[in-house]
C-alpha cells in the first residue's frame, strides 16, 4: 500500500474497536462459566479466531497466526476433562515458544504432548480435571503465560497458587487479567511474587461487560499527533485504564508533548499537541511493562530525529516476527541507524529517508501501523499491508479519515 505524504486534519474524531487482550481474556472466561454478557468485542482476527476455536467440537484446532489464542487455550483444553485437542497454527507459530506454558500445567498433571519439535506448538493436550494447588512459573516469561493460567484458575475445585520466579515481565498485563477476574467475582490476590486464585461460586447471575478500546490501536494516533501537530480525539477510552499500553499517554506527553484530554462523560480522549513543546534531548525508558508500544515510540522518534535509548524489550524477540532485529532494518530505511541487543535497542545517527521507502512488515501488523504516520514525513510504501486484521481490521479506512494529501 502506497501512502503519499499527507498532513492531519485537525479536529477529527476516531472509534477504535474494543480491546483485543481484554476481549480475549472475556472469551475464556465467558466459555467457562457462561455468566458473562460481552459489549463492544474487538474485531481483531486474533479475537475472532480464538471465539471461533471455542464455539466449535473439534479435535483439531487451526489458531493460524494468533499467539493469544494459542496460549489461553493450551490451558483451556488441558481442563476439559476427557477430551482430547489438537492445537497448532501458522508456521511462525511453531516457531514460538510455549514450553514454560506446557511445563507448569504438566506439573499440574496435565498430559501435553509436542508432536513436532520439543518446546514448540503443535500440541496434543488430553483435558483431565486438575486437583493439585500450586506452580511455579518464571516470571520474565510472556505474561500470557500465566494469565493462561489466571484464566483457568477460578475453575479450579481448589483453586490455584502460582509462584513466579525471578524479576517479572509485563506486570500490567497480569494486573488487567486479575481486576478482570475481580470484577467478574473470582476472589484472588498478589503479594509479591505469589498470585492466589479462589475457585469461583458459579451461581452467580449475568453480568455485563463493556469491553474499552485498545490503548495499543490508540499508541498509532498518537504518533500521527507527535508527527501531524493536530488535534485528535478517540472514542471509548477510560483514564483508569488496565490496560499496560494505556502508559502511552504519560510517554507522550512527556517526550513529544501530547496531552491527553479525558472526557469522562463521553468516554473519549482528546490529544492535543502542545504548541510550545521543547523536544528532550534523548529518550531514555524501560517500556518492560509495556513493550507493544516500542516500535511506534522508536518510529515517532526518529521521524522527529530524537535519540532514545529503549530497555526492556526481551520479549520482542519472540512475537509475530523478531521485532528488535526487524525494527533494526526498516528504521534504516527512514534514516536512524540503531543498535539492538536482546533486551534494547537505542539509536546510533539519523541522516536522510531512502529515496523509495518500502517497509516489510514481516507478517506482523504492529510493524506497519507503527510505521504508517511515517507518511506525515515522506512518502512510502507499506508492503503487506493487510496484516493489520490481526488487530485492527479497520486501521487503513480510520486513517484515511484523518489524513489529507499534500
Amino acid at each position: 500500500m502506497k501512502l503519499e505524504k499527507s498532513h492531519l486534519s485537525a479536529n477529527k474524531t476516531i472509534q477504535i474497536s474494543g480491546s483485543k487482550s481484554i476481549s480475549n481474556r472475556l472469551l475464556i472466561l465467558e466459555s467457562l462459566f457462561n455468566t458473562i454478557k460481552i459489549g463492544n468485542l474487538s474485531n481483531s482476527q486474533d479475537t475472532q479466531l480464538l471465539k471461533k476455536a471455542l464455539s466449535e467440537n473439534t479435535e483439531i484446532v487451526d489458531i493460524h497466526h494468533a499467539g493469544t489464542a494459542m496460549r489461553f487455550l493450551t490451558s483451556y483444553y488441558s481442563i476439559q476433562d476427557g477430551k482430547t485437542t489438537i492445537l497448532t497454527g501458522s508456521k511462525r507459530m511453531k516457531e514460538r515458544p510455549i514450553k514454560n506454558l506446557v511445563s507448569a500445567l504438566q506439573n499440574l498433571g496435565v498430559d501435553i504432548e509436542y508432536m513436532e519439535n520439543e518446546g514448540f506448538p503443535p500440541l496434543k493436550i488430553k483435558g483431565r480435571k486438575i486437583t493439585k494447588t500450586t506452580v511455579d512459573v518464571p516470571a520474565n516469561i510472556s505474561s500470557q503465560f500465566i494469565t493462561s493460567l489466571l484464566l483457568i484458575a477460578g475453575k479450579l475445585e481448589n483453586g490455584l497458587e502460582i509462584n513466579l520466579v525471578g524479576e517479572v515481565t509485563s506486570r500490567s498485563y497480569i494486573e488487567m487479567t486479575l481486576d478482570i477476574l475481580t470484577k467478574f467475582g473470582i476472589k484472588n490476590s498478589f503479594t509479591g511474587n505469589t498470585i492466589k486464585v479462589e475457585p469461583f461460586d458459579e451461581h452467580s447471575s449475568l453480568m455485563n461487560y463493556e469491553v474499552e478500546s485498545d490503548w495499543s490501536s490508540a499508541s498509532y494516533y498518537y504518533s500521527i499527533c507527535a508527527l501531524g501537530r493536530e488535534t485528535l480525539h478517540l472514542k471509548s477510552f477510560y483514564q483508569e485504564s488496565t490496560q499496560g499500553d494505556s502508559a502511552i499517554a504519560k510517554i507522550y506527553e512527556k517526550f513529544f508533548g501530547i496531552k491527553t484530554i479525558f472526557s469522562e462523560n463521553e468516554h473519549q480522549i482528546t490529544l492535543q499537541p502542545d504548541p510550545n513543546f521543547s523536544y528532550p534531548e534523548k529518550i531514555v525508558l524501560d517500556m518492560n511493562d509495556c513493550p507493544d508500544i516500542a516500535q511506534t515510540l522508536c518510529v515517532t522518534a526518529s521521524a522527529l530525529h530524537i535519540p532514545f535509548e529503549i530497555s526492556g524489550l526481551g520479549t520482542l524477540r519472540v512475537k509475530e516476527t523478531d521485532r528488535l532485529l526487524a525494527l533494526y532494518n526498516e528504521l534504516k530505511k527512514i534514516g536512524a541507524e540503531t543498535e539492538i541487543t536482546d533486551l534494547t535497542i537505542k539509536s546510533v545517527s539519523f541522516g536522510e529517508a531512502e529515496e523509495n521507502i518500502s517497509i516489510q512488515t514481516y507478517q506482523d501488523h504492529r510493524m506497519a501501523m507503527s510505521f504508517a504516520p511515517f507518511c506525515l514525513i515522506k512518502e512510502l510504501t507499506i508492503e503487506d499491508e493487510d496484516v493489520v486484521e490481526k488487530s485492527y481490521p479497520m486501521f487503513w479506512e480510520d486513517l484515511n479519515t484523518i489524513l489529507v494529501k499534500n
